[in-house]
């Protein structure tokens, strides 16, 4: 069955990656399947709806089920083209009728006010919960309440107006209880963030415009901030890495365990966007000069297809604290920054070049924060250990320490 998605796709590294949906696009469909079957009686052989970004979809339910309680059934997760670890997991919807009362009390028992799901003053009242292999959220900070199913707020909204849809063309006005589950979603959780942000139990039920696109970077940078989020609910200052490399460095050098520092990937800049808008006072980052060297360009997306200028920018500051042409030569031949990192060493320049990368460093990072909050850098090698420290990486660490 076609879904409506078969001409939706993007080129990227010259090959065609298709769109796929959400979960909460998958938990709307089964919960409207699911709905239509309770008062029908019969099963549903396709689900028609509209996804946030205005797409119209065709979706078919799987593994129905009709008793004395309630009906229920299932969409298969399509991501498309996209790296997603719960692409092809089922996403359950059971539904069943109560009393407007019974709708309301439990859906104020998660913080959810009725009025704010169902956005009307007359007709069902619709309490969503989670089942099987749905996260629960255990520490605040989150789109959720502490205690509350990891449902995010738009996926809410598509399954309310779903069902609500159902309940008024078959002329009923009371409550319904919705419940979604995804079994095998605990185990597949454990490959997501949802561990790092206090999720336990299983996946959630994600997507703002009910659409995945390939290979999306929007993402990661959404996971990035909702980590961030909800580590500055009780503090301002926020410790960073990019990667692995920064979180075993941590370990050994810092009092500070690898869960205490966000984990920004190759998102350099936009980590610093979302600490402006969350109105945070510091950052600090602790990270490899392999990433972090291209930092002092101004590059601030560190991934390699998107700009690699490692050896040019230790070359111009190793050139800048003197070294000959023909060491920088050699610098601008190594293969990887450590290589370039021992031509500076053995050439007698090393604390002039760090200290003109550091400033460097320090330079554009503030530049991109508008110096609207105090940023700093450690920088180390697996070799050479620590490089050296932005002008404000001590009072940050200070001020990290101390819980600030």
């Amino acid at each position: 069955m076609k879904n409506g998605l078969e001409d939706k796709y993007i080129i990227k590294d010259n090959k065609k990656l298709r769109f796929g949906y959400t979960t909460g696009t998958c938990a709307a469909a089964a919960a409207q399947a699911a709905a239509r079957m309770l008062f029908s009686g019969q099963a549903v052989s396709a689900v028609k709806l509209t996804v946030p970004k205005g797409l119209t979809l065709f979706l078919e339910p799987l593994e129905a089920v009709l008793d004395e309680d309630g009906a229920g059934c299932a969409i298969r997760k399509d991501a498309g083209d996209d790296p997603d670890v719960t692409d092809g997991l089922l996403v359950h919807a059971y539904v069943r009728k109560c009393g407007v009362r019974e709708a309301a009390e439990q859906m104020k028992k998660y913080g959810w006010q009725p009025q704010e799901e169902n956005k009307r003053e007359h007709g069902s009242i619709i309490c969503i919960q989670g089942g099987s292999g749905i996260g629960t959220v255990t520490l605040p900070g989150l789109e959720q309440p502490v205690g509350a199913p990891a449902i995010n707020r738009v996926p809410r909204s598509m399954i309310v107006k779903e069902v609500q849809a159902v309940c008024e063309e078959y002329g009923y006005s009371g409550g319904m209880q919705v419940t979604i589950s995804a079994p095998g979603g605990e185990k597949l959780a454990e490959r997501t963030f949802n561990p790092r942000l206090g999720i336990k139990g299983g996946i959630s039920i994600l997507g703002t415009s009910g659409i995945v696109e390939p290979m999306s970077e929007q993402a990661l940078v959404t996971s990035i901030e909702t980590e961030m989020r909800q580590k500055s609910v009780n503090r301002k200052y926020l410790l960073v890495t990019p990667g692995n490399y920064g979180a075993d460095y941590l370990k050994g050098n810092f009092p500070f365990g690898p869960d205490q520092a966000v984990k920004c990937s190759n998102y350099v800049g936009q980590t610093i966007d979302l600490a402006v808008n969350l109105e945070l006072k510091g950052l600090l980052f602790v990270a490899h000069i392999g990433k972090f060297v291209k930092v002092a360009g101004g590059i601030m997306n560190t991934h390699s297809r998107d700009a690699d200028a490692r050896m040019e920018i230790l070359a111009a500051c190793a050139l800048q604290a003197g070294i000959d042409g023909d060491r920088a030569r050699e610098i601008l031949d190594s293969v990887t920054a450590d290589e370039g990192l021992r031509v500076i060493r053995e050439a007698g320049v090393w604390d002039l070049s760090v200290e003109i990368l550091m400033k460097k460093i320090d330079c554009c990072m503030n530049r991109r924060a508008w110096n609207r909050l105090k940023i700093g850098a450690v920088v180390f090698s697996n070799v050479y250990g620590e490089l050296g420290r932005t002008k404000d990486a001590d009072e940050l660490l200070a001020r990290l320490e101390a819980g600030m």
